[in-house]
């Protein structure tokens, strides 16, 4: 500790200026944990959330949704001996189908009629992760899911934008 002209404490030494130094105020790590604060201290009513998630999701008015039409989990007979299947998704938008395969690698997919695409896997009102679908149709993502999460899908001047559902 410093000591001052009478022997007290500095500015320094109270305001805790000296131990900041010359390291980068990291701004992320600060909002995350204010976050993580206000979550225990002042939790967001679920009604809530889930009016802010349903208001997010009509954003794109103009997006074409994708009716889920094959669920595995819903859909498909349990198979013997098969511990973590990956989940089997199907979703339909006028001529657009997009088959979707979610595992605790990430997921996969193709557009059919196969055609290039930009996607974004969207998970909440954060920017979603973005993908691209080759000319097969075809894209892959190595995140894995977590909590709800819906796919938009940019074509030649068509948006497709998935129902939303739980990882």
């Amino acid at each position: 500790m410093n000591e001052g002209l009478n022997g007290g404490l500095n500015d320094d030494d109270v305001f805790g200026e000296e131990d900041w130094g010359d390291e980068e105020f990291d701004a992320g790590l600060l909002e995350e944990e204010l976050r993580q604060a206000a979550a225990v201290l002042d939790p967001v009513p679920a009604e809530l959330q889930q009016i802010a998630v349903d208001a997010y999701a009509l954003h794109d008015l103009d997006a074409h949704v994708a009716e889920l039409t094959f669920d595995s989990l819903v859909d498909a007979l349990p198979v013997r001996g098969v511990g973590d299947a990956p989940r089997m998704l199907t979703f339909r938008a006028g001529e657009v189908t997009v088959d979707v395969e979610v595992s605790a690698r990430g997921l996969m997919g193709q557009v059919l009629p196969p055609q290039p695409a930009r996607i974004e896997v969207l998970g909440g009102p954060r920017p979603g992760s973005p993908l691209t679908a080759d000319e097969l149709g075809r894209f892959t993502g190595d995140m894995p899911l977590s909590g709800p999460f819906a796919l938009r899908l940019r074509t030649d001047g068509d948006v497709v934008v998935t129902e939303w559902l739980r990882a």
